[in-house]
């Protein structure tokens, strides 16, 4: 039959009893799969995670600078990955860096929820936070 209509015959389901089959044009129906898949995959979110850097002991007007910064960058709707940098000593003041990371993420609550609590890597402290829809 598939012949005679100049299509091919394609098994759709063959662990069906008995298998299944279609009769269409095979390069047809590789194309709109194809078209299908590209359709979904431009639906797709691309998650874009923006970094703001502090150090230990960030003044006052520079902590309102990157805080205005990641306002923006939540309201863009990209993820905010927030840390502190400890050079050399500086480690010993991680705990005033942890207080860095919660101040800023209590003052970002109406904009964005903490998905990753500060936790120390080497010599960062990272927090990440997500932007609430």
């Amino acid at each position: 039959m598939a012949e005679e209509q100049g299509l091919d015959l394609v098994e759709i389901s063959p662990k069906a009893v008995p298998p299944v089959c279609k009769i269409i044009d095979y390069k047809k129906f590789l194309y709109e799969q194809k078209k299908r898949e590209k359709v979904l995959k431009a639906k797709a979110t691309k998650v874009v995670i923006k970094e703001i850097r502090f150090g230990p002991q960030t003044d006052e007007h520079d902590y309102e600078f990157k805080k205005k910064h990641a306002i923006k960058f939540l309201q863009d709707g990209a993820k905010l990955k927030a840390f502190v940098f400890f050079k050399g000593r500086s480690i010993v003041f991680k705990d005033q860096g942890q207080i860095l990371l919660l101040k800023l993420a209590q003052e970002l609550e109406e904009y964005g929820k903490v998905e990753q609590m500060p936790k120390l890597e080497g010599k960062r402290m990272i927090m990440f936070i997500a932007p609430k829809k």
